[in-house]
């Protein structure tokens, strides 16, 4: 079915610092179409996304909508014109209520000036029960799951009247069942008539929620095609062309589990357990091994590492490092024990103001000073593992927050390199990153492997654990429901288990 044009961007240029960031993009967002968007970090979908929502007013070339020629010199601009945007990072006021949050800006005051909350309730529940939301509006917002907050700010932007929706990797952190319910919601909305700009770097729910898709590379639209005439092969070569078989494979097909049984053990974990969050979980880490372990979110993964860190107490178990009890009272001791952490959100550990060589530096401060901080010594180290980590742009000076999504993973991860430990903790390593970034960091960690570390990867996505462990735990509610070692082994066979 032919669709009418809502949205349309002729010539698109943007640059920063005469760095080209976006070159002679056209893009079109049709009524009642739901547009996937793909590219490596630094494509330029994030750049073209943020002019379309009027973050960005500088820029050369067109916008029109509905045949009306536009130029937005803020964010309020583009909401004015019906344009909102969800974004992976999620604005939801925790502490505030579900109606709170629907009508956030806009609530409906009583003759004394003060919020009418009854009409409040009432109009937030009817905007809830339109969009097949079944949540109580009373209840504080922080109190839902995850994909229900998401549906909450989906409620939001339509509420403020956008006719255009922008959502940025919406699947990140949701289960498969929390997917499913947002992609019936979008499906819903696009039937009303709403057009969606959906960006993800999960290949599967682009093309099962998607209409057409467009692929980004280099500041440049590659190419756009109906959903029916395209696969996962067809995005990823024109992602980032030939020669990445093994990372299409965990995408696209089986993986053998290459365990290593015969290898010392340098963690070993017996009965864990922490109130509300996993219990009696038991495993052990191998040199030279990666253990992936999968389950679905609020399964008890991400917790676990934690705890393996010192940053969640444990009520039970011991921990053994390298054969040596490990009292993990806090991250100081599990540093002292040999273990590392990169925790799943980067924006918890890095410091964006900062210039990329003080993150990198950060934790080994101790080790490189003496009475003071030696900020050459600082520059050195930090332009070794800019260089060995391939981290663009090659700035150790540069504001960190200024960098990918991608490179600021890898800076993390290079925060632990200058003296290795003998544990990696990897939680979710790779979220938010598009295919050529989770290369990068699939083999920095294939890397890290062959010097001996034992590393753990803990994740709610399949991909992710499928393209790098060696043996694999699945947890379910809290506890290891199987474990995949020395098999073949599939993505089906994982969610399967989870």
């Amino acid at each position: 079915m032919d669709r009418p044009p809502l949205l349309e961007l002729v010539g698109i240029r943007k640059s920063f610092g005469g760095v080209a960031a976006l070159t002679d993009v056209d893009f079109t967002l049709c009524r009642g179409e739901v547009h996937g968007l793909v590219g490596e970090n630094g494509a330029g979908k994030s750049t073209l996304m943020k002019i379309i929502a009027g973050v960005h007013g500088e820029y050369h070339g067109t916008m029109r909508i509905a045949g009306e020629v536009m130029r937005f010199r803020s964010a309020g601009d583009a909401k004015a014109a019906g344009i909102g945007m969800v974004h992976q990072e999620l604005s939801i006021v925790r502490d505030l209520s579900v109606a709170e949050n629907v009508l956030l800006g806009v609530q409906p005051l009583n003759r004394f000036g003060l919020v009418d909350y009854p009409t409040m309730y009432r109009i937030a529940g009817e905007q809830l029960h339109r969009l097949g939301i079944d949540v109580d509006p009373r209840l504080p917002a922080g109190d839902l799951p995850l994909g229900l907050q998401q549906l909450v700010e989906i409620a939001r932007v339509l509420f403020s009247g956008a006719r255009i929706i922008i959502l940025d990797e919406p699947t990140s952190a949701l289960s498969p069942p929390e997917v499913e319910r947002l992609f019936g919601l979008l499906h819903r909305l696009r039937d009303e008539g709403h057009s969606l700009v959906f960006i993800s770097h999960f290949l599967d729910d682009i093309l099962r929620v998607s209409d057409t898709v467009t692929i980004f590379r280099n500041g440049r639209r590659i190419e756009t095609a109906p959903v029916p005439q395209i696969d996962k092969h067809w995005i990823i070569e024109r992602m980032i062309g030939a020669g990445h078989e093994e990372l299409e494979e965990s995408y696209t097909g089986e993986i053998f589990l290459d365990s290593k049984p015969q290898a010392p053990v340098v963690l070993a974990a017996q009965g864990l357990s922490s109130a509300g969050s996993f219990a009696d979980v038991s495993l052990d880490v191998r040199a030279g091994e990666v253990l992936g372990i999968y389950g679905f979110m609020g399964s008890g993964q991400l917790e676990l590492a934690r705890a393996l860190f010192g940053k969640l107490a444990l009520d039970a178990g011991s921990v053994r490092i390298g054969g040596v009890v490990a009292h993990l009272r806090n991250t100081a001791a599990a540093r002292r024990a040999g273990i590392a952490f990169v925790p799943e959100s980067r924006r918890a550990m890095l410091f964006h103001m900062e210039p990329v060589y003080k993150n990198i530096s950060i934790s080994i401060l101790e080790r490189i000073s003496w009475l003071w901080v030696r900020p050459e010594a600082e520059r050195e180290i930090a332009a070794r593992h800019v260089k060995s980590l391939q981290i663009r742009p090659p700035l150790v000076d540069r504001p960190l927050g200024t960098l990918s999504g991608g490179n600021q993973q890898k800076v993390a991860l290079a925060k632990w390199l200058t003296y290795l430990p003998k544990v990696l903790l990897l939680s979710e390593p790779t979220r938010g990153m598009d295919v050529g970034a989770k290369d990068d960091v699939l083999k920095i960690i294939k890397s890290l492997r062959a010097e001996g570390i034992g590393v753990v990867v803990v994740s709610a996505e399949p991909e992710t654990v499928l393209s790098l462990a060696d043996r694999i735990l699945v947890m379910k509610r809290g506890r290891i429901a199987q474990e995949f070692s020395g098999e073949v082994v599939s993505k089906d066979r994982l969610l399967a288990a989870a």
